[in-house]
C-alpha cells in the first residue's frame, strides 16, 4: 500500500448512522499542543549520590539521562494551567470558550476536588466543566479519545486534554527500582472539530485493560483498601511500588501487539505510519515494538533521555519534541501507543491537522 493510498483508507468515517447535535458525527482533530516542564534537573549523576546506581546502569537499562523535578509547592494543576494558557495564547481561543477540561494524572494536587476543577479556575475557563482521568501511563491517550467523542457527537467544540504528572511527590528516592525512572511534567492538547472535507483527525483506536496485573505497579496505601496510618507511612506504602520484571515483560509484548492489531484492521503496516509516538517508559521497550512493527527509526520519536517517564505526560512531551525536530507535519499519519499500570494499554491512529 502506498502512502497516498493510506490517506484514502484511513479517512473513511465510522458509525455514519449515529447523529448528535451537529448531525452526522464530526471528526475530532488536535488543533494545538504545548507543554509545561519544571526547569530543575535530576541527572543520573545526582541519583548516584542517593542510591546504589550508576549513569551507565541507568542508560543501558532505561535510556534515561535526566529528568525534570518540580520545586516544593509546585503542583500538577500549576503545570496543567501553564500548558493550557500557552495553548490559548497561541490559538487565540478564549478561556471562556473552553467547554470541557479532561485532566489525566495519577498525581493530583489532592484527592478532591478534581485537578481539572483547579485548572478551570486558574485559567478562567468559567463555562467549562471537567474531570480527572486516572489511567497512569495511558491517561493522556485515553483522555484524547474521550475528548474526541464529545467533539464527534457535537456536544462540544473546544476540549482541553491535559496529561501532567508530578511523580517526584509519589516516588521513594531510596528505591532504585523506581527513582531512576520517573520525572515531572507533561502537556496539553486542544481538540476541535475538523473542517468540512478536512483530512485530519482521529481515525481509530484500540484500548484494553488487564486488572490481574494491578499489583505489579501501584501505590499500596492511601485508598479505601489501606487508609493512611502511621504504619503505612513508616512502611513507605504511599509511594509507587513496581515489579519491574513483570511490567517490562508485559509492556514489551503488549505495545507491539496492540499496535499491530490496530494497523491490521485499518489495512496498514508500520511502513505506512509517518510518525510513531510511543509512551516513553523505557527505550528498550520502544525499540522492541518498533522492530516488530517494521518501523523505520527516523519515524520514531524518543525523548526519554531528556524527561524520563512522566507517566501521563510522556505523549504530549513526545509530540512537542517531534514538532521541534521537524518530524511532524500536517497530513502525517500518527500512531500513538501506550502501556502501563492497570495493566492498561492502547493505540490510536490520528491524521495530523496542523
Amino acid at each position: 500500500m502506498s502512502r497516498d493510498e493510506v490517506s484514502v483508507v484511513s479517512i473513511a468515517p465510522k458509525h455514519e448512522l449515529i447523529t448528535g447535535k451537529m448531525g452526522k458525527l464530526s471528526r475530532a482533530k488536535i488543533s494545538a499542543i504545548d507543554i509545561a516542564v519544571p526547569p530543575k534537573l535530576l541527572t543520573n549523576a545526582d541519583l548516584e549520590k542517593l542510591v546504589a546506581t550508576t549513569d551507565q546502569w541507568i542508560m543501558e537499562r532505561t535510556g534515561i539521562r535526566q529528568r525534570h523535578i518540580v520545586e516544593p509547592g509546585v503542583t500538577s494543576s500549576d503545570l496543567g494551567a501553564e500548558a493550557a494558557l500557552k495553548i490559548l495564547a497561541k490559538t487565540g481561543v478564549a478561556a471562556t470558550d473552553i467547554d470541557l477540561i479532561i485532566f489525566s494524572t495519577i498525581s493530583p494536587d489532592m484527592f478532591l476536588p478534581a485537578t481539572a476543577c483547579l485548572v478551570q479556575n486558574k485559567i478562567g475557563a468559567t463555562k467549562a466543566w471537567g474531570f480527572d482521568l486516572s489511567a497512569a501511563c495511558s491517561g493522556f491517550l485515553y483522555g484524547l479519545q474521550v475528548g474526541a467523542q464529545f467533539i464527534a457527537t457535537g456536544a462540544h467544540k473546544n476540549v482541553l486534554v491535559i496529561g501532567i504528572d508530578v511523580m517526584s511527590g509519589i516516588i521513594d528516592y531510596t528505591d532504585r527500582a523506581t527513582c531512576v525512572i520517573f520525572g515531572d511534567g507533561g502537556g496539553a492538547a486542544l481538540l476541535q472539530p475538523a473542517g468540512e472535507g478536512e483530512d485530519a483527525g482521529f481515525i481509530d483506536f484500540l484500548f484494553e485493560v488487564d486488572g490481574s496485573g494491578g499489583d505489579a505497579l501501584c501505590i499500596p496505601a492511601g485508598g479505601s483498601k489501606t487508609p493512611a496510618t502511621h504504619e503505612t507511612v513508616d512502611k513507605r506504602l504511599h509511594y509507587v511500588h513496581q515489579d519491574g520484571h513483570a511490567v517490562f515483560k508485559m509492556a514489551t509484548r503488549k505495545m507491539a501487539e496492540i499496535c499491530s492489531r490496530l494497523l491490521e484492521r485499518n489495512g496498514l503496516t508500520g511502513q505506512d505510519v509517518d510518525l510513531f509516538v510511543p509512551h516513553q517508559a523505557n527505550k528498550r521497550i520502544i525499540d522492541s515494538a518498533a522492530e516488530r512493527l517494521g518501523m523505520p527509526s527516523e519515524r520514531i520519536i524518543i525523548n526519554i533521555d531528556e524527561y524520563g517517564n512522566t507517566t501521563a505526560g510522556t505523549l504530549p512531551l513526545a509530540l512537542n519534541s517531534a514538532r521541534d525536530k521537524g518530524m511532524l507535519k500536517k497530513g502525517d499519519l500518527v500512531l500513538f501507543a501506550t502501556v502501563g499500570a492497570g495493566f492498561s494499554a492502547g493505540a490510536a491512529l490520528v491524521r495530523w491537522g496542523y
